[in-house]
């Protein structure tokens, strides 16, 4: 059986420069009302492990991310799904980018945490002029790459538009 879901609302405001793209919320993530909400997925982690913070709360990621200039948001708005698998995406209907961007001017950079985000996002907004990077997957499913690979990645991506 199939289940049709909404998107988080994004976490964004005038500041953000760097905006973090997945393709849509696990169903962990949905089970906990926030982004990056699976224990295995490394995100947040990531995001400790550079910036030297702890999160206690998803509060502290919103006011962490705010502060950083840094938005989180998912390339799919609604979809049906039975699981929280990417290949399993039907009926996708993407985020409308063409009006956040024009509402979110301060956007200098788009960063997908992961391949489907990517792949989703050329399909619907390749013509779109800013800068897009594919950064690796943050999911426990993709285990080919170490987290401390991972995290260097993410670093270096953050060093350069932070």
């Amino acid at each position: 059986m199939q289940n049709y879901f909404h998107s988080f609302p994004p976490i964004i405001d005038k500041h953000t420069r760097i905006l973090f793209l997945g393709s849509f919320p696990s169903i962990t993530s949905f089970e906990h009302s926030f982004y990056y909400a699976h224990p295995r997925n490394a995100f947040w982690s990531i995001m400790e492990k550079i910036f030297g913070v702890t999160f206690q709360d998803n509060e502290d990621k919103k006011c962490f991310c705010i502060e950083k200039g840094i938005g989180v948001w998912d390339v799919i708005g609604s979809c049906e799904r039975s699981n929280s698998s990417d290949s399993n995406l039907k009926n996708i209907v993407p985020n409308d980018f063409k009006k956040l961007l024009t509402e979110y001017p301060n956007i200098r950079v788009v960063a997908f945490t992961g391949k489907k985000a990517f792949d989703l996002f050329i399909k619907y907004y390749k013509d779109l002029s800013i800068e897009k990077v594919l950064l690796p997957s943050t999911s426990p499913a993709h285990a080919a790459m170490q987290f401390k690979e991972k995290k260097a990645i993410y670093e270096s991506f953050l060093e350069r538009y932070i």
